[in-house]
């Protein structure tokens, strides 16, 4: 039986385990990349480990989320950043210099390579072949030190593209479609890829932006292969030599395949506040529109920006509209002025933002209360966007510009012709922003430089063997990671402080939940299906830790989330019946005795002491995994000597 693309680099990297389907496996991490909103927590925790370097072949800290700097915060804890790369061997990419998925796709990504990231937007790197995949900072921290990343062996999932996209229909509205096919929880467990002759219409960047979203429907990752397609984009970038052919073969096999055939799509909308709730653009004809944000790690490429400038080239944008444009790299910005098409955006009257991410985690440019902002971004989620009542959509750039243009939500293929675009057969290559370390010898005697918000990681103690609490908060289906620990402005300059950070945990759901918790001394949460689903930020399981949380028992949990509260020391349940959720009631003081013998058996029995009831709970881990539950997290596991 032949072999898909995603299982020849995990078997070319496997360190332990069998690749089956469901059973836990250990890779061997080749790159890691942090950013700066998880990075702090993350090189605290390396720090932590005693490493003398860094064991991968690269790893690179960015500089791009928290780059508002309107108090010391962000700036003390890029220096701190810079400090740790300098001493322990990272490459350290400059504030301003670019989103860390845009930049490590121009500069560093190669095919058949393995990459996890502290953001959960790192499998973007799939656009060119890479086994990319989002994770806790912890993880990225034990990769770092030459340990392992584990996970469950995912499925294997196939999308096959045929046809070819009509003009003002894009790789965007391929990542809608299959959102509406799928859900925001039909990837889970598997590892998508796309393939098929229409994926020879597609280019590095059509290609990553459809891996990025791939993050949004819960997938392990997605990949594309590598092909002439991928080796003219790295030529391009002066890196060559770093291709290498990588495809399936022909008698692979997968779990499920779904053909789309591109040449019927339309622009496609996802309306708040879900990536997959996802229609017809044509169907929302005439919605006033007040805002509009191009950009992101999505949709921020040169050739997304090249036509943006063409279709606003000598036009104005409504005098209603508020429209931000916000580059990916500081490699697209500088062609952009170079060539003029900068000059084609700014006249239209947009609004240009630094490379960074910006908006899309509420980092400024906020819409007005209760206004409808069209974004190229990868997510709409509730109140991510800074403003409570925001409606947010997530559109292609082109029909991000028909709104801008237009005043309302308006299908761009009523704009008339497309203008022809066309990408440079050499990017502009300045490395000039990324720092390079230290040697070791110079290493040793660097110190590293804090700032007084950054505080000790938070400590955990073992698991016992008997629980009895208070079941403190109870939310549905769908918690983001963005209800458990909001981002913004106003909280992300806190990530290095967690004590700060905790009183805003579940203020989306509940403001009063982290004084109960506080009070409450230990807790239980109780969530639905799907239970931490979007960004891999381990600081929505290292604030409920600080704040008491010994367990969290959901319907079903979404993959990053689960592994960052073992990670934490937090229990990740399931029930054994998903209706036994509707027994329990917030406030209902619960039980759990024998923890370590229901740990090894698989099933331990809550008991809802307010009302008498039992309800038996799922706890399927592996040996690995208990033994870091029972040690008080990974941290101290790793302390004991397992990395």
């Amino acid at each position: 039986m032949g072999l898909t693309i995603a299982q020849k680099i995990i078997k070319e990297h496997l360190v332990s385990g069998e690749m089956t389907a469901g059973s836990e496996i250990a890779l061997r991490i080749d790159q890691t990349l942090t950013q700066d909103a998880t990075g702090t927590m993350a090189y605290l925790e390396f720090e932590t480990m005693g490493v003398p370097q860094v064991r991968t072949e690269l790893s690179v800290a960015y500089i791009d989320h928290n780059t508002l700097q309107s108090g010391f915060e962000n700036a003390d804890d890029h220096r701190f950043i810079q400090s740790m790369a300098k001493k322990y061997g990272l490459r350290f990419s400059r504030p301003g210099n670019g989103i860390c998925h845009q930049v490590h796709l121009e500069r560093f990504g190669k095919p058949g390579k393995t990459l996890i990231g502290s953001d959960s937007h790192t499998p973007t790197g799939g656009g060119i072949g890479m086994l990319a995949m989002g994770a806790g900072g912890l993880d990225v921290a034990v990769a770092m030190g030459g340990g392992a990343y584990y996970i469950t062996m995912p499925k294997m999932y196939k999308v096959n593209l045929t046809g070819k996209l009509r003009d003002f229909v894009t790789a965007k509205d391929v990542s809608l479609e299959i959102l509406r096919i799928l859900s925001v929880k039909g990837g889970v467990g598997a590892v998508i890829e796309w393939g098929g002759e229409g994926i020879k219409t597609l280019s590095v960047p059509e290609r990553a932006t459809i891996t990025n979203m791939g993050t949004e429907l819960g997938a392990t990752t997605s990949i594309f292969p590598s092909d002439e397609i991928t080796k003219a984009f790295l030529e391009a970038e002066g890196r060559g030599d770093d291709y290498i052919e990588l495809k399936s073969d022909d008698d692979a096999v997968y779990d499920k395949i779904i053909d789309i055939d591109l040449s019927t799509l339309e622009p496609m909308i996802a309306c708040p506040h879900s990536p997959d709730n996802v229609v017809k653009v044509s169907s929302l004809k005439g919605t006033k529109v007040d805002q509009v944000c191009i950009g992101s790690c999505t949709n921020s490429s040169l050739l997304d920006m090249l036509k943006v400038a063409a279709l606003l080239k000598g036009k104005t944008i409504k005098p209603e509209v508020s429209l931000s444009i916000s580059p990916g790299s500081r490699q697209v910005l500088s062609m952009l002025a170079d060539c003029g098409a900068l000059s084609d955006i700014l006249a239209s009257g947009a609004r240009l933002l630094e490379c960074a991410c910006g908006p899309c985690i509420g980092m400024g440019f906020s819409p007005n209360s209760g206004g409808v902002s069209l974004r190229t971004f990868n997510r709409n989620f509730e109140g991510r966007s800074g403003t409570a009542d925001g409606q947010v959509y997530l559109v292609s750039p082109e029909t991000a510009v028909a709104a801008a243009l237009t005043g309302e939500i308006t299908d761009p293929m009523l704009l008339g012709k497309m203008p022809e675009v066309t990408m440079p057969d050499a990017f502009k290559i300045d490395d000039s922003a990324v720092i390079l370390p230290a040697s070791p010898e110079e290493a040793k005697d660097l110190p590293i430089l804090r700032g007084p918000n950054i505080k000790p990681f938070p400590d955990s103690k073992p698991l016992g063997d008997d629980l009895s609490t208070q079941l403190t908060l109870k939310v549905g289906d769908n918690i983001t990671t963005d209800h458990i620990m909001p981002a913004g402005a106003k909280i992300l300059p806190y990530r290095s402080n967690i004590p700060h950070l905790s009183q805003y945990c579940f203020g989306v759901c509940d403001e009063t939940f982290p004084k109960r918790a506080k009070a409450a001394g230990e807790s239980i949460i109780v969530g639905g299906s799907n239970y931490g689903q979007g960004s891999s930020r381990e600081h929505a399981a290292l604030v409920p830790l600080y704040l008491g949380v010994r367990a969290v028992i959901a319907k079903s949990f979404a993959r990053i989330h689960a592994a960052n509260l073992i990670n934490a020391g937090i229990v990740p349940l399931t029930f054994k019946d998903p209706s036994d959720y509707d027994l329990l009631t917030q406030g209902d003081d619960l039980e759990i005795k024998d923890i370590y013998a229901g740990l090894d058996s698989g099933t331990l029995i809550l008991t809802d002491k307010t009302s008498g009831k039992e309800i038996a709970l799922v706890c399927d881990f592996t040996e690995r995994q208990k033994a870091i539950l029972k040690a008080g997290g990974l941290l101290k596991y790793v302390g004991q000597g397992n990395l």
